[in-house]
């Protein structure tokens, strides 16, 4: 006599939100200074993602301290 297995994968638990990748309004555009930066959140993305951006003159990963990310 065979065993009857199931092969219905587990229930996974529902979330009340819609799953989403997070999207930015900002993009690396070759502005490197904190001059050209308009709030401390687009400092901190261009900090993050962009190459030889010049925002972090104390190396302490806190981009334009002195003008957005007091």
């Amino acid at each position: 006599m065979a065993s009857a297995q199931s092969s219905a994968e587990p229930a996974r638990p529902r979330s009340s939100a819609p799953e989403t990748i997070p999207s930015t309004k900002f993009k690396c555009d070759g502005r490197t200074y904190c001059s050209q930066m308009t709030s401390c959140q687009e400092a901190t993305f261009f900090l993050q993602n962009c190459p030889g951006v010049k925002m972090d003159g104390n190396n302490d990963g806190i981009p334009c301290e002195k003008q957005w990310c007091k």
